[in-house]
C-alpha cells in the first residue's frame, strides 16, 4: 500500500505558484503550472539550488543558480537527459494534494500520465 501525504490544499497553491515540502528528510518543490500539479527534488542536482524559487515556463523550472532546465513532468534537465532530478506521484483528492511518500521516484518508464503529475 501506498503512503501519502497531504502537501496542502489546492486553494493554498495558486496558479503559477510552488512551494516546499519536507518529506522523509528531503525537500520537495511542488509546482502548480497550467492547472496541474507536479513534484520534483528542491535541489538542483548541479550545486544545491532550490528549484522551487526557479522561473518556470513551459513546463521546465530554471535553477537560479546556474540556469540548469528541468522538465517538470519528469525531472530530466532539459539540455541532456542523461541528467535528471527525481519527481514524485501526486494524487489529488477533493482539495487536498497528497504526494506518495518518496521512497521511490518515478521510474524511466513512466510518462506523466502514469502519476508523476496529476
Amino acid at each position: 500500500m501506498v503512503e501519502l501525504k497531504t502537501v496542502c490544499k489546492r486553494s493554498e497553491l495558486p496558479e503559477g505558484e510552488s512551494t516546499i515540502i519536507t518529506v522523509n528528510h528531503q525537500d520537495v518543490a511542488i509546482f502548480h503550472v497550467g492547472g496541474e500539479y507536479f513534484a520534483i527534488n528542491d535541489r538542483c542536482p548541479h550545486a544545491g539550488a532550490s528549484l522551487s524559487s526557479g522561473y518556470v515556463e513551459d513546463g521546465i523550472v530554471t535553477c537560479p543558480w546556474h540556469g540548469w532546465r528541468f522538465r517538470l513532468k519528469d525531472g530530466e534537465w532539459a539540455d541532456n537527459p542523461r541528467v535528471k532530478t527525481e519527481c514524485y506521484r501526486l494524487q489529488i483528492t477533493d482539495d487536498l494534494i497528497q504526494i506518495e511518500c518518496p521512497s521511490s521516484p518515478c521510474k524511466d518508464d513512466q510518462s506523466p500520465g502514469s502519476g508523476c503529475a496529476t
